[in-house]
C-alpha cells in the first residue's frame, strides 16, 4: 500500500484521458493527454487495482465532507435532493484498463468502493452509469433516479441506492467470487474485506486479544480495553463481598422471578415509585422490547447522529421504521442544540426521538435545563426517549427520571453498567408513567436479571458514597489523559467531554483513525474507529475509554507509536490492510489483484467507465 504519488495520479490521469477522451468522446482530446478536474483538489479518494504490479483500473469516491459532486455539473439539489445529504457519497469514474476488461477488476473495484462507503458511515451512494451499462449497474443494486444527463458523446443514468441495501446484494450475489478470490486477493484497505457479522457494531474487539472462547483468560491483564466503556474501577467493596460469598448458590439458584428487591431498591434510592420502573438485562435488552413494543414499519423516528448505534440498527434492521437524523458535528463540538432539535420534533410528526445524555460516542450533554426546556416542547404525540447510561459522571443530580414519571411521552433508560462497573452483570432500568411502566413489564420474559445481576444491583446502589468518590476521580483521570494525549500529537483535535472516555479527531494528512487503531493493538491497546458510526467522523475519530494511570500511560504510548511509527508493509490493518486517509485530496488506496482476477471467473460486461 502506497500513498498518492505523481505516478500514480499521472496514471489515473492518463487512463482517464484515454477512456473518456479517445474512447469514448466524453471529453475533447487533448495535447497532454491527460484527463482530470476540480473534484481531484477537493478531497477525492481513488481505489486502485492492480495485477502483478501493473495498474488495472481504479474508482473515484467523493465525500459528502468534499463539499462538491461531479453531478453538480448537471443537476441542481432541487432536482436531486440526495445530494444535500450529509450521509451520501457519491462513486464515480470506475475505470479498467483494455487489457483486464471481462475480468473481476470491475468488480471488485465496485465491491471496494462498498466497503469504504460503509467504513466510513455512508448510508447512500450516487452514480451516473452509462446508459448501455445500466444492466451492470442494476445488478449491482443501484436503481435509476430517473435522472438522464448527458456528457459530450455519451449519455449517464443517474443511479441511487441505499448503503444497507447495496451491502445485502453484495452478500448474495459475490459471496462466492470473494470466496474463490480467497488469499490470492491482496487486500490493502483500512478495514475489513467482509463486513462484521450482523447486529450492530459495538467497541469490545478486545476480545480478539483476550479470545472469546475463554482459554486464554491470563490475557486480560495484558490487553488494554478502551474500545468499549466499561468502567476502570472495580463494584464497590459490598458487591466484591456478596458475590464472593457463595458462588456456588448464585450458580445454581433461580433468581426472584420479577427482581422485585431490585425493583424497591432503584425505587428507594433514586426516590421514585416502584410501579414506574421497568428492570431489564441492560439498556439494549430494554431498547429491543419496547421499540418492538412501541413501533412498527410505518412509524417516523428522529435520532441525532451520530449517537449510539442500537437504537438506529433496532429501529431500521429489526423494525424498518423511518429514521430521520439530526447532525451534530465537529464545527459546534458535537452538542445538541435545543432549538433545532425542537423545530424539527414540531414539524416532522415523529412516533419516537431519542436524545442520549451525555451522548455516546460524542460525549455532549445537555445541561438538566436545556432537557426540561426540550421536554416541554416534545408533541405529545411524540415518545421522547432519554437515554442517561453516563448521567452519573456529569452528576446524580442532572436525571430527568422523576419528570418522566409525570408524563407519559417521557421515558428514562438508565444503565447500571458503566456508571457502577457492572457491564458483566447486565442491569438496567426504564422509568415511565405507571400505566407504559406496566405494560412492558407484561413483556418482560422471568428471571430477565440473573440473580448474582440482582444482588450485585442492590450491593452497588447501598454504597453512593464509593461510587460518587470514583465518578470524581475519573474525571480528573480523563484530563490527565487528555493532556498527555495531547502532548503527543497538538494538531489533534480532543473533547473531553464528561463521562468516561475521550474523543479524538485526528489531523489531515496523517493516518486514518482505522490504521491507528489497528497499530495500537500491535501493542496490546484497544480503542475504537468511530468511521463506521457516521460520515460526521470523516474516518479520522477514535474514542477513547478512560483507564486507571497504568493503563492510561500504556494508551498514550501506543498512540505515540502509532503516530510515529512508520507503515512498513501495512501488515497491522485489519485484514492485512491499512493506508492513509488524510481527509487531503486523492489519496490513494490500493487492492493489488496478483491474478486472483482472472482467476474468480468473473466476466462483467466491458466496464470501461462509470
Amino acid at each position: 500500500m502506497r500513498r498518492e504519488t505523481p505516478a500514480d495520479r499521472d496514471w489515473i490521469h492518463r487512463l482517464r484521458h484515454e477512456v473518456y477522451a479517445e474512447e469514448l468522446g466524453q471529453h475533447a482530446v487533448n495535447p497532454a493527454a491527460r484527463l482530470h478536474d476540480a473534484l481531484d483538489e477537493r478531497g477525492v479518494t481513488y481505489l486502485v487495482a492492480t495485477s502483478g504490479g501493473t495498474p488495472a483500473g481504479f474508482v473515484s469516491i467523493t465525500p459528502p465532507w468534499a463539499g462538491q459532486w461531479s453531478l453538480d455539473k448537471y443537476l441542481s439539489r432541487t432536482e436531486l435532493p440526495a445530494l444535500d445529504a450529509a450521509d451520501a457519497f457519491e462513486i464515480r469514474i470506475l475505470t479498467v484498463a483494455s487489457p483486464f476488461r471481462g475480468t473481476a477488476v470491475a468488480t471488485l473495484l465496485m465491491y471496494a468502493a462498498l466497503r469504504w462507503v460503509q467504513s466510513r458511515g455512508g448510508r447512500r451512494v450516487l452514480a451516473m452509469g452509462r446508459a448501455e451499462l445500466v444492466d451492470m449497474y442494476r445488478a449491482a443494486g443501484l436503481r435509476p433516479t430517473g435522472h438522464t444527463v448527458v456528457s459530450g458523446a455519451v449519455t449517464f443514468e443517474v443511479m441511487s441506492a441505499a448503503v444497507d441495501t447495496l451491502a445485502t446484494r453484495a452478500r448474495r450475489r459475490y459471496a462466492a467470487v470473494l470466496d474463490r478470490l480467497g488469499d490470492g486477493l491482496d487486500w490493502r484497505l483500512d478495514m475489513p474485506m467482509r463486513p462484521g457479522a450482523d447486529g450492530c457494531a459495538h467497541g469490545g474487539a478486545s476480545f480478539d486479544g483476550i479470545g472469546a472462547d475463554f482459554r486464554r483468560l491470563h490475557r486480560r491483564r495484558e490487553v488494554v480495553a478502551a474500545d468499549v466503556l466499561d468502567a476502570w474501577f472495580p463494584p464497590a467493596p459490598g458487591v466484591l463481598d456478596v458475590l464472593a460469598e457463595d458462588p456456588g448458590w448464585h450458580a445454581r439458584t433461580s433468581p426472584p422471578v420479577a427482581a422485585d428487591g431490585l425493583r424497591a431498591e432503584i425505587a428507594a434510592a433514586r426516590g421514585l415509585p416502584a410501579a414506574a420502573l421497568t428492570l431489564g438485562a441492560g439498556s439494549s435488552d430494554l431498547i429491543f422490547r419496547a421499540f418492538r413494543e412501541w413501533l412498527t414499519p410505518a412509524s417516523r423516528v428522529l435520532l441525532i447522529d451520530p449517537t449510539y448505534g442500537e437504537y438506529a440498527h433496532v429501529a431500521t434492521e429489526v423494525i424498518g421504521c423511518r429514521v430521520d437524523r439530526l447532525p451534530i458535528g465537529p464545527a459546534d463540538g458535537w452538542r445538541i442544540d435545543v432549538d433545532r432539535l425542537a423545530g424539527a420534533l414540531a414539524g416532522g410528526d415523529y412516533d419516537l426521538a431519542v436524545v442520549v445524555n451525555p451522548n455516546n460516542p460524542t460525549g455532549g450533554r445537555l445541561p438538566r435545563a436545556a432537557m426540561q426546556d426540550l421536554i416541554a416542547r416534545v408533541p405529545a404525540r411524540t415518545r421522547l426517549w432519554i437515554d442517561e447510561a453516563y448521567v452519573g459522571y456529569a452528576g446524580p443530580d442532572q436525571s430527568l427520571a422523576p419528570l418522566a414519571v409525570e408524563r407519559p411521552n417521557i421515558v428514562v433508560c438508565t444503565s447500571m453498567s458503566k456508571m457502577y462497573a457492572l457491564s458483566g452483570m447486565r442491569v438496567a432500568y426504564l422509568t415511565s408513567d405507571e400505566t407504559t411502566a406496566s405494560a412492558l413489564r407484561r413483556w418482560t420474559p422471568p428471571w430477565a436479571v440473573s440473580l448474582p445481576a440482582q444482588l450485585a444491583a442492590v450491593a452497588a446502589l447501598r454504597d453512593p458514597e464509593y461510587y460518587a468518590a470514583r465518578w470524581a476521580q475519573t474525571a480528573q483521570l480523563r484530563s490527565e489523559l487528555a493532556q498527555a494525549l495531547r502532548a503527543v500529537e497538538p494538531a489533534a483535535h480532543i473533547e473531553a467531554a464528561v463521562a468516561n472516555f475521550l474523543l479524538v479527531t485526528l489531523p489531515a494528512g496523517g493516518p486514518s483513525a482505522a490504521e491507528v487503531v489497528a497499530r495500537c493493538r500491535r501493542d496490546d491497546v484497544y480503542l475504537r474507529d468511530l468511521s463506521p458510526m457516521s460520515p460526521a467522523f470523516r474516518g479520522r475519530t477514535i474514542r477513547i475509554a478512560v483507564k486507571d494511570p497504568a493503563g492510561n500511560a500504556r494508551i498514550v504510548a501506543a498512540y505515540r507509536a502509532a503516530l510515529t511509527t512508520p507503515s512498513r508493509d501495512d501488515a497491522g490493518c485489519p485484514d492485512g490492510a491499512a493506508s492513509r486517509d488524510g481527509g487531503a485530496a486523492g489519496h490513494i488506496r490500493a487492492a493489488s489483484l496478483d491474478g486472483a482476477a482472472t482467476a474468480a471467473g468473473v466476466q462483467p460486461a466491458r466496464p470501461a467507465a462509470r
